[in-house]
């Protein structure tokens, strides 16, 4: 029950600070991609069912707050979830290159895959001003983040985790 907490919590905290407190303190045009980070975390040191959760619970909200249409995000970020979570098996907590390779990747594809359906269906084909200008940017910026704001996910998670075998024994 405490993991459901901190998780709602973490997400409402990302959310929060990708949405309402990073576009007032940081003067850049893109933004880090916050839950992005979080579900990809969520999946590669937790594994596929709370991967898929979180991104679900993450799509959601996104979807709430800036989609067109409920479930694209959701689905997006649920599929996030399931694929960094099939990188569970190669997780070791102190090596942060997988992470943040996955992480990089991940915000790179939920870029390109938005690309595909929200603008290149309708016409709009200015793939490499999109690609430079806003999927690249955004890479480069969620990479940054994720540098400050995994860590501290995996803190959580660690913590969780001694709780939770404490209490098994």
């Amino acid at each position: 029950m405490l993991s459901f907490l901190f998780t709602g919590a973490l997400i409402l905290i990302l959310f929060l600070l990708q949405t309402a407190v990073f576009p007032v303190l940081l003067p850049l045009r893109v933004l880090p991609n916050l839950l992005i980070i979080l579900t990809a975390s969520k999946g590669f040191m937790k594994g596929e069912n709370a991967g898929m959760a979180v991104g679900f619970i993450c799509g959601l909200l996104y979807d709430a707050f800036f989609g067109d249409v409920i479930g694209f995000y959701a689905l997006l970020f649920t599929y996030v979830g399931f694929i960094n979570g099939k990188f569970s098996r190669v997780f070791y907590p102190e090596d942060i290159k997988l992470p943040l390779a996955l992480i990089t990747v991940s915000d790179l594809t939920f870029g390109l895959t938005a690309y595909v359906f929200l603008f290149l269906i309708f016409g709009k084909l200015d793939f490499p001003y999109y690609f430079i200008h806003v999927i690249l940017p955004e890479t480069v910026v969620t990479m940054v983040a994720t540098l400050a704001f995994y860590p501290i996910i995996l803190k959580i998670n660690e913590y969780l985790h001694k709780r939770q075998r404490k209490r098994e024994y």
